[in-house]
């Protein structure tokens, strides 16, 4: 639990400004971009594939549709379905996606807020 509120930073993309907290993430995923995304794969090392576009676009309609962001599991499915594979394989695909982990790396890039406490699946 967090007992001082969050420093923010604001980070000027080429399509605008954005919010961030302490961590990177944005503090009002409706500033999303894909400038965003694009930021956070750079500082994550990460080169976005087709597949990396595929997941975050899930996420974001996820978001629009249910006003949450997806839980692991639920991408997890989306995965599983997309590549016509189990879910064992599915999570393999995730971490080959994001290696440093689903919340830390796909959340941030597909604009959700950091999560307080969340289940990963």
């Amino acid at each position: 639990m967090r007992t001082r509120p969050d420093a923010v930073t604001t980070i000027t993309l080429p399509s605008g400004p954005v919010r961030v907290d302490e961590a990177g993430y944005l503090t009002d995923p409706e500033q999303w971009t894909r400038d965003f995304a694009m930021l956070v794969a750079e500082q994550e090392e990460i080169a976005l594939r087709e597949l990396h576009w595929q997941v975050i676009a899930f996420m974001r309609s996820h978001l629009d549709e249910h006003g949450i962001a997806a839980d692991a599991r639920i991408v997890l499915k989306f995965l599983g379905e997309k590549l016509g594979v189990n879910k064992a394989s599915a999570k393999q695909a995730l971490f080959e996606l994001f290696p440093y982990g689903y919340v830390q790396q796909a959340c941030k890039m597909a604009g959700m807020r950091q999560p307080r406490a969340w289940s990963t699946g």
